[in-house]
């Protein structure tokens, strides 16, 4: 469907604006899923973690190999040795719930199975971050709305142009926010399988 506030020159830009920011709120939704720890180990459940390296602080996959290849079990092999300390002490003190064990070469991450009650803690954070998401979207939205009531003020399309395409805005938002509550449910289940 060709969407009408695109073919609209005054709101072509706009449009653009909208749909990058609303695809970026999803996008960084997908990442965080991701990091989501279900009852498999996953090489992203470290992606959050941020080690020093050298003051600065950077992801484990930038100085390291990283593999699950274990159903419970992560494996990191640190291209500089002499950080495996540093990677242990950022994981051992994220909130994670890890005890990493190193053997001077690679990092063992055991993963232990998720009780009950851990999965359903789970299941609570993906929806308070679904709802930060969900926000962010509806900013997008405000925003949109904001800029077309000032187009529509200073007489650069019409007030049916004006309807039209707060539509237009009201549906991509309703669309961007069912995707995210998709991959939550998707996510959930996944989650809460033993």
């Amino acid at each position: 469907m060709a969407s009408f506030m695109e073919g609209n020159p005054a709101t072509k830009e706009l449009a653009g604006d909208l749909k990058r920011r609303m695809e970026q709120s999803v996008t960084d939704f997908q990442a965080n899923l991701a990091a989501t720890r279900t009852g498999r180990a996953s090489v992203h459940m470290l992606d959050q973690v941020k080690v020093d390296y050298y003051g600065t602080p950077t992801p484990i996959t930038q100085l390291a190999q990283v593999s699950s290849p274990e159903a419970q079990l992560i494996l990191i092999s640190p291209w500089d040795p002499t950080v495996l300390k540093e990677i242990e002490k950022a994981i051992r003190t994220s909130d994670l719930g890890f005890n990493p064990m190193s053997d001077g070469k690679v990092i063992r991450v055991p993963v232990p199975p998720m009780t009950e009650e851990r999965r359903r803690d789970v299941c609570k954070h993906i929806n308070k971050v679904l709802e930060d998401h969900r926000t962010a979207v509806r900013n997008v939205r405000r925003d949109g709305n904001e800029a077309l009531k000032k187009l529509a003020k200073d007489k650069k399309i019409s007030e049916d142009d004006e309807k039209r395409i707060l539509e237009e805005i009201q549906k991509l938002t309703n669309d961007e926010i069912l995707r995210m509550e998709e991959l939550a449910r998707k996510k959930e289940i996944e989650v809460m399988q033993v």
